[in-house]
C-alpha cells in the first residue's frame, strides 16, 4: 500500500505538547489582533488544525501584509523565496 503524505506527515515530534502543556490554548491567542507591518513569529498550536500553516513554516518570522477573513497574510522567507501564507492568529506571535 502507498505511504499517506498528508499535511501533517513528518510532524510527530513537532506538532506534540508536552504533558502538561496539553488540552485547548486561552482564547485570549484566538482574538488577539496584529497590525499592518507587524512582525510575527509562527508558531503552531496543535490544538488548532484550523488555519495552521505547513509545519516547515514552524519557527521563522514574517511579516503581517493584511488580513484574509479570518486569517492574516503573512510573508516569510523560506530559503530565497518569500512566500505567503493565510495563518489564522492561534498559530501567531508577536515578535520581540
Amino acid at each position: 500500500m502507498k505511504r499517506s503524505r498528508g499535511l501533517r506527515s513528518g510532524s510527530r515530534y513537532k506538532l506534540s505538547r508536552r504533558a502538561r502543556e496539553r488540552g485547548l490554548s486561552p482564547i485570549t491567542r484566538t482574538l488577539e489582533q496584529f497590525g499592518v507591518g507587524e512582525r510575527v513569529n509562527i508558531v503552531i498550536d496543535p490544538s488548532v488544525q484550523r488555519g495552521h500553516p505547513h509545519h516547515r513554516f514552524h519557527g521563522l518570522t514574517g511579516n503581517v501584509t493584511g488580513m484574509q477573513g479570518k486569517a492574516y497574510v503573512v510573508l516569510a522567507n523560506e530559503g530565497n523565496a518569500v512566500k505567503q501564507l493565510i495563518i489564522r492568529p492561534e498559530h501567531l506571535r508577536r515578535a520581540r
